[in-house]
């Protein structure tokens, strides 16, 4: 095995997708589909929920600007309730398993989320998943986030593996593209079970 650790995501990947929740909100309040995706990557670094996510603007905060950019992008929401509904997102009981082997086949395993402070794509599921991992990198309390190489250079260095000895799951295509720059496997994560297969196949480990 060349692989000495893998890398999740959270929600999206141990946890059920906040795109997921976030289109549904869409779909309930008559939003185009995808729209809320497009302001994020659109408004970019300088956007309210990248600066959320690097821990520089409290909630309250980000919920008056997202509305702001949400408004100026010609449609409207509410930032509180789009958030009360991607921390609904609960974790998957077959990546669960899938943590559990990997750390049995004696692999170190690092989580690397984008969240905001003290809640992120999965609320207070996150305590219980912190004992799964040998490390825990959050963006909100780095200041870092994905996909800023930044971010995984740092994962990288906390697990003591270079970055092509490492997998790394994820379910946004940006993410990925710059992992694999620094020179990582990645696997895009669209439904728990396909995704475990081909880590399976990367790892030429058996997984549940």
């Amino acid at each position: 095995m060349r692989f000495r650790a893998v890398i999740f995501d959270l929600g999206g990947v141990v946890l059920d997708s906040p795109l997921h929740a976030i289109a549904r909100y869409e779909q309930e309040l008559g939003i185009p589909p995808g729209a809320v995706n497009r302001l994020v990557v659109d408004t970019g670094p300088a956007g309210a929920w990248s600066r959320l996510e690097r821990g520089e603007l409290s909630r309250r905060a980000f919920e008056a600007a997202f509305e702001t950019e949400c408004r100026a992008a010609g449609f409207a929401l509410s930032a509180a309730a789009l958030m009360e509904r991607i921390a609904l997102c609960g974790p998957r009981p077959e990546m669960l398993q899938a943590l559990r082997t990997l750390r049995g086949a004696g692999l170190a395993l690092a989580a690397l989320t984008n969240n905001w402070a003290n809640e992120d794509a999965g609320g207070a599921e996150t305590d219980v998943l912190r004992g799964l991992f040998d490390v825990f990198v959050e963006s909100s309390k780095l200041g870092l986030r994905k996909p800023d190489p930044r971010i995984y250079r740092h994962v990288c260095a906390a697990l003591a593996v270079e970055p092509r000895e490492a997998v790394f799951l994820d379910d946004i295509g940006r993410n990925l593209k710059a992992a694999r720059e620094l020179g990582m496997a990645t696997i895009k994560v669209d439904a728990p079970g396909p995704a475990l297969a081909e880590l399976s196949r990367q790892l030429e480990l058996a997984l549940p």
